[in-house]
């Protein structure tokens, strides 16, 4: 039995059955069936089909928004925010997918094209931080190239995996195209493995990312890894401080800081680290801690008990290696999994705010010599995933950002996904793109073709 708590108050909401192997077995039959229609249906039919996704997100909005902030404590706002983020991928991939997937010539290459064709029926392993957005970004573009889709969802958002379900069956998605299946994490490998699954895709940890990459290499199926990040924010000496220290909140402390891409190392030029500190603490004590339903919280709580407890875990370990608690860092009474803002100065490599990903409204605060020692430093994590660069000079900005290992650098911006754009990192933040035309291709057999006239006959 799989239970959803209420991050707010730590209280039992629902209760969800996992499915058999026979349940699990019918879901996968019906995905192949129907997916041997959709690889053939017309392209105008499959973006039909996401301008209705589009539209009943939209139409159920609020319902779904209160959803997520029930089941992983998302501030409301934030959560509706999430819903039409979901609906404009779907938008987006209806507008665009017929010309990424349209047949390519290559260029001086007589007589050869290329062709993206579906690979079949991908598995989806999806995390409980942006219950809804996780799952459309990969789901519109893997509909728009003709594939079905089998959804394994976070155990702690089940009641979004299933309100997902509804909202692409209710907008007139094939039966059994879109698969979901409530399992157990010790049933995922015999998915991954049954050959109906053609592909897997995976957010989450880089732990969980190499068991399943272990487990979809044995069974030789593509992959595509969108894992943990620390991602750097890099402040030099002539930024805009102030401008600075209120995106430097907002890039830290949204959805809690339960994102793969939220700002997690802030490395400051010794010479404004003063005047930054400064700001960043006042902006970070206006966060309003609270009810996530309440439109004046700024900050909710964590999804987890199990995950305040590391996050509180690993302040303490940095603290006592030296770094300096500037603000936050104790845990509060009363009921749900709440975390006050904490910042944390005089962070350095070999402390655990440095070199873990630190899943929660925790910031290290590194002091950096000089912009060489910024760039050394933010390169100095096993991670890649995304960075930022704070700077008034764009000539040398452009300079540096081809030397920070990271797959999105964001000069004087906050890190984001984008529909638009592909998204995803190096090293042990995974491998693979999603969104943009390189994320829908990823779920394509890109086949060459070469087609020849045929030769004449010869006359008698």
């Amino acid at each position: 039995m799989i239970v959803s708590i209420n991050p707010a108050t730590g209280a039992e909401t629902a209760q969800f059955a996992v499915d058999t192997p026979a349940q699990v077995d019918a879901t996968l039959a019906r995905a192949a069936q129907a997916q041997r229609r959709w690889r053939t249906a017309a392209v105008e039919e499959r973006t039909t089909l996401l301008r209705a996704i589009a539209a009943t997100l939209r139409a159920r909005k609020p319902m779904l928004a209160r959803l997520i902030t029930g089941e992983m404590g998302k501030p409301i706002g934030e959560a509706e925010g999430e819903v039409e983020k979901c609906a404009f991928n779907c938008d987006f991939y209806a507008d665009a997918a017929p010309a990424m997937i349209a047949d390519m010539a290559v260029p001086g290459v007589a007589n050869t094209e290329l062709m993206f064709d579906p690979l079949g029926v991908v598995l989806a392993i999806m995390p409980w931080n942006y219950p809804l957005w996780q799952v459309f970004r990969f789901v519109a573009p893997a509909l728009a190239a003709g594939n079905g889709v089998i959804l394994k969802h976070a155990a702690n958002v089940t009641g979004c995996a299933r309100a997902i379900a509804e909202v692409i069956a209710e907008a007139g998605c094939p039966a059994g195209l879109f698969g979901l299946v409530v399992v157990e994490p010790d049933q995922i490998e015999a998915i991954i493995a049954d050959p109906r699954i053609a592909a897997v895709t995976l957010t989450g940890s880089t732990q969980v990312g190499m068991i399943v990459a272990s487990q979809a290499g044995r069974a030789l199926k593509k992959q595509v890894l969108e894992l943990g990040g620390s991602d750097p924010f890099i402040i030099l000496a002539d930024a805009d401080l102030d401008h600075a220290a209120r995106m430097a909140v907002v890039a830290r402390f949204t959805n809690a800081g339960q994102s793969c891409v939220n700002a997690k190392r802030f490395i400051v030029e010794a010479a404004v680290m003063d005047g930054f500190v400064e700001r960043f603490v006042d902006h970070a004590t206006r966060l309003k801690l609270g009810d996530p339903l309440d439109r004046a919280t700024t900050l909710g709580p964590l999804a987890r008990d199990n995950l305040r407890a590391a996050i509180d875990d690993q302040v303490r370990r940095s603290v006592a290696a030296g770094a300096r608690l500037l603000t936050g860092g104790a845990m509060p009474n009363g009921p749900g999994f709440f975390y006050p803002p904490t910042l944390l100065g005089e962070v350095t490599p070999g402390m655990a705010a440095f070199d873990e990903e630190t899943f929660g409204p925790a910031a290290a605060i590194v002091r950096a010599a000089d912009a060489e020692d910024a760039i050394e430093l933010a390169n100095r994590t096993a991670f890649g995933l995304g960075a930022s660069l704070w700077t008034a000079d764009l000539d040398r900005a452009r300079g540096l950002v081809r030397r920070i290992d990271a797959g999105a650098v964001f000069v004087n911006a906050v890190v984001a996904s984008d529909p638009r754009v592909p998204f995803g990192g190096i090293k042990q933040s995974g491998y693979g793109r999603e969104l943009g035309a390189h994320g829908l291709r990823e779920f394509t057999n890109m086949k060459t073709v070469r087609i020849d006239a045929a030769p004449a006959l010869a006359t008698p």
